[in-house]
């Protein structure tokens, strides 16, 4: 019971890794900033869209105003004009129309001052909105710049174990490369040997070599005797022997002179 509870709980570590990999591989935080960014900017855009269209409404009001404020004046004049005239009934319309008019400018007055100080509300929050995409993108940029460091520096000491693993196994390769060539070569010198004192058969080596061997051997020996009487019997001519005048003397060494 406690084997597979031990087991269960090790898949679940398991589980719970492999699937945080996976979303920090999904959940790219460049990916997010940029993403907030776009938003921000989107954001700024609507707010300028906005101040745009109060100031279009604003200017319309203010040329309708323009125009109002004419008439109102051309009123005035009719008025001072027909009175003049002697046409009282005439003066009293025209002052009665520019009272009307009046009530009319007011309004109008109301509505451009809330459109200006909206505009001014706007582009006060264009502004600090402007300030905040431009210092959010200066952050976001120097987050990615590091996180990117820091990515590079990641797959860098990953690479860098990974050498030193690989480093460690060509080491060991080569320690047991080094083993078995002196090996071998403490092999070549005993069969060598082994050869030599007749141990082991050359199949190699013609017919009777052995036989051949023993007499070259029997020779050297005979050949040294005679020397070494030669010397005892005459010391000059063993000088003769011996000294070989001349730079190229050692050509006739071994040789019979």
């Amino acid at each position: 019971m406690s084997t597979s509870n031990s087991n269960s709980a090790r898949m679940r570590t398991i589980f719970r890794s492999k699937t945080s990999k996976t979303l920090d591989r999904m959940e790219d935080p460049r990916e997010t900033l940029d993403d907030s960014y776009d938003q921000q900017v989107k954001l700024l855009q609507q707010v300028r869209l906005a101040v745009a269209d109060v100031a279009t409404a604003k200017k319309r009001i203010e040329l309708q105003g323009e125009e109002m404020g004419a008439r109102y004046q051309r009123l005035g004049a009719q008025a001072a004009e027909a009175l003049a005239q002697g046409r009282e009934d005439l003066a009293r319309a025209a002052l009665e129309r520019r009272a009307m008019l009046e009530g009319q400018v007011a309004q109008l007055q109301q509505q451009f001052t809330a459109l200006d100080r909206q505009t001014a509300q706007l582009q006060d929050r264009e502004r600090r909105l402007t300030d905040q995409v431009a210092a959010f993108r200066i952050e976001k940029e120097t987050i990615k710049a590091t996180y990117t460091a820091s990515e590079a520096q990641v797959r860098a000491n990953e690479a860098v174990s990974g050498i030193s693993n690989t480093i460690t196994d060509v080491g060991s390769s080569l320690d047991r490369a080094r083993d078995r060539v002196a090996q071998m070569q403490a092999r070549a010198a005993a069969t060598d040997e082994l050869l030599a004192s007749g141990v082991l058969t050359d199949l190699t080596a013609a017919p009777d070599a052995d036989i051949e061997r023993q007499l070259a051997a029997v020779s050297a020996q005979a050949e040294i005797e005679r020397q070494l009487q030669a010397m005892k019997g005459s010391s000059g001519q063993a000088r003769g022997a011996t000294e070989r005048p001349g730079p190229d003397g050692w050509l006739s060494i071994g040789r019979a002179g």
